[in-house]
């Protein structure tokens, strides 16, 4: 191909056209392909076209003009390379493919793939979440009365030698709210704790239980003793999803329902069997009686019984107490029906942070804020529970649950011999910190978070696999727990926990007793100091003489002369003088 059948070389497009023409005519070989286009320029721009070839051809010949060309479309050519080349890179710059190694998504032919960049793009990790917060406890200021508090000695009254109240600094209750935690405490190594929920329910390998606990087996005993940071376990309420429905232990819609508000402060307590007199608490603040729970759980017997003697109505109200009546309860015995409120609280109060339990037959007479200020907040627990007055080793407590006839004889020497097998010894010095192995568990102050809510569940399983006296099962629980990781119970002493409730006698005890009339006694006379001024030294000579007493002669005898009189055999005195 040359140069002349290109038309590089013509002047004009004219003479380049007229050349292809001539071509064709003369039957030439090459068939040169002519693009053209939709768009038809005007006839005027042409000519204007011809009229600047022609202009430019006068004053340069052909080969300068096609050169001129050419170095024209070559500087358009590197100018456009340029603006591209630098469009690319600040795109490239801006926004990177991520390619991940573990991506399942086949590569492509970057010249084949429509997609852009920004659909190859991952989106950025998400920010680490925030730290949680916990409660760490504080300290009261310096100079305050309860840091130099100490317990006064036990009054000597030899007539009463029995367990009584003691002495307790108490915060007053706006200072004690006011240093409610804000958060929670911190739970060791369990964060998430969850609960089995079993329909139908499987009986392989059962070793003791109830169909309310799930009969959990030996094994899965052992690995709930397995702390873990997420766990699974049996803690009642397993034939349902929700406690409370059709589980055992069934309450009312509208009473779940009043369960489920309580967010704050929970004051829970049983009577089953119509076994005590309901008491109602006292010296409670206004803000207490506004932001506190006060749930009464009562079966259908003690309702019926409360209905007659207290006048129990729709309001489902005595005095602060919510009564809530228990249907389909889980076991025959009363003592361990109220197991399930006093030790899953958490359970049947989903969303309270707090809740103290008392036995029916106490009754409250502190502030539940000044009480969980004292044995909680303040020495930064999430568990409190007082110790026994008398006894502290479980073996020994055995034996008096045995002399007392309070279960089954042959039933408490099967718990102790088992817990034996797994280690259990008699409490010594060596477990000091710990100082007792017995709880008086009447009482039981505690926050709901995940360990303290795990020893609960263990310790209930416990009572629903063996009996139903808790203080036997209480240190084994404790120390398992304790064993793998730093948390604790913080008994305090059975004086303290006197100095918050008052037990009263269960009904039959009062049916048996012989009512006494009142006893009425008069006022102390009042007390009242009168200033005396110092007396003189002959004043007080003068009473010393006159105080002595001075000693009279009797008549017939003589003053020096003894009589001393004796009783022998036979009855006959005999004067020795």
């Amino acid at each position: 191909m040359t140069g002349g059948s290109l038309g590089i070389r013509s002047g004009s497009y004219g003479s380049l056209e007229k050349h292809f023409q001539q071509h064709q005519q003369n039957g030439g070989g090459v068939h040169l392909p002519i693009q053209t286009t939709s768009r038809t320029k005007p006839a005027k721009m042409l000519k204007d076209k011809e009229r600047l070839f022609h202009w430019i051809c006068k004053f340069a010949g052909r080969k300068k003009v096609g050169m001129l060309f050419l170095c024209i479309i070559s500087a358009a050519v590197f100018v456009w390379v340029l603006y591209v080349g630098k469009g690319e890179d600040s795109q490239e710059g801006d926004q990177v493919p991520n390619f991940s190694l573990n991506s399942t998504e086949p590569f492509s032919n970057p010249e084949n793939d429509t997609h852009t960049f920004e659909e190859f793009a991952l989106p950025p990790p998400p920010p680490p979440p925030p730290p949680r917060n916990y409660f760490t406890g504080y300290t009261l200021p310096p100079g305050h009365p309860c840091n130099s508090f100490t317990l006064p000695p036990p009054p000597a009254d030899k007539k009463r030698t029995g367990p009584r109240p003691c002495a307790v600094c108490y915060l007053p209750v706006e200072e004690a709210i006011a240093l409610m935690p804000k958060f929670p405490s911190f739970s060791p190594i369990v964060n998430n704790l969850t609960y089995l929920y079993e329909d139908p329910l499987s009986r392989d390998g059962e070793f003791g239980g109830s169909e309310f606990g799930g009969y959990p087996t030996l094994k899965q005993r052992s690995e709930s003793y397995d702390i873990r940071e997420s766990m699974s376990m049996h803690c009642g309420f397993v034939r349902g999803k929700k406690p409370g429905r059709n589980t055992g232990f069934d309450m009312d819609e509208i009473d779940l329902a009043a369960m489920e508000q309580c967010q704050g402060v929970v004051v829970a307590s049983a009577i089953f069997g119509a076994f005590d007199n309901i008491q109602q608490p006292s010296n409670i603040s206004e803000y207490s009686k506004r932001t506190v729970c006060f749930f009464m759980f009562v079966d259908e017997e003690t309702e019926a019984y409360l209905r007659k003697k207290n006048g129990l109505d729709s309001s489902r109200k005595i005095g602060i107490w919510r009564i809530v009546v228990v249907h389909n309860l889980p076991y025959k015995d009363g003592r361990r029906n109220g197991k399930v409120p006093k030790l899953l609280a958490h359970r049947m109060f989903p969303n309270a942070r707090f809740s103290l339990w008392i036995d029916g037959k106490l009754e409250l007479v502190v502030d539940p804020y000044q009480i969980l200020e004292r044995h909680l907040w303040r020495k930064n627990a999430t568990l409190a529970i007082s110790r026994h007055y008398k006894r502290f080793d479980v073996f020994v407590e055995a034996e008096a649950n045995k002399a007392a006839g309070k279960y089954d004889n042959a039933s408490i020497d099967f718990q102790i011999d088992f817990y034996k097998k797994e280690g259990l010894t008699s409490y010594s010095e060596a477990k000091l910190p710990i100082i007792s192995d017995v709880p008086e568990g009447c009482v039981i102050i505690r926050e709901h978070v995940p360990i303290s809510n795990l020893f609960t569940c263990l310790w209930f399983n416990e009572v629903d696999r063996f009996t139903s006296r808790d203080q036997i099962s209480f240190s084994t629980v404790r120390d398992k727990i304790q064993a793998k990781t730093n948390w604790t119970v913080n008994m305090f002493l059975d004086c303290e926990r006197r100095n918050f409730v008052v037990q009263k006698y269960h009904r039959d005890v009062l049916g048996h007793m012989t009512p006494l009339p009142p006893t009425v006694y008069p006022p102390p006379p009042p007390l009242v100091l009168v200033y005396e001024p110092p007396k003189t030294a002959l004043e007080t000579s003068a009473e010393r003489v006159a105080s002595i007493p001075v000693r009279r002669a009797r008549r017939g005898r003589k003053s020096g002369s003894r009589r001393h009189r004796k009783v022998v055999a036979g009855g006959r005195d005999i004067d020795s003088s």
